[in-house]
């Protein structure tokens, strides 16, 4: 199975962890990295564990992410 590239667009990220729930592999987890306005942002700190589902991607509220 290839790896998947799972992008995150952190200036619509608004820290919800709706991915990191959703996730049935937990690929992602919340960064130290913080918004302008101070939420944390995730990232796909187990890449390498994506299946490719796209669940993250279907639920993200405000379409931040996606999985190719």
């Amino acid at each position: 199975m290839r790896m998947m590239k799972i992008s995150i667009d952190k200036a619509y990220c608004k820290g919800c962890e709706i991915c990191i729930k959703a996730c049935p592999k937990s690929v992602f987890a919340m960064s130290e990295e913080r918004q302008s306005f101070g939420s944390l942002i995730p990232y796909p700190a187990k890449a390498e564990k994506c299946v490719g589902c796209k669940l993250c991607e279907m639920l993200c509220p405000d379409g931040c992410i996606n999985v190719e």
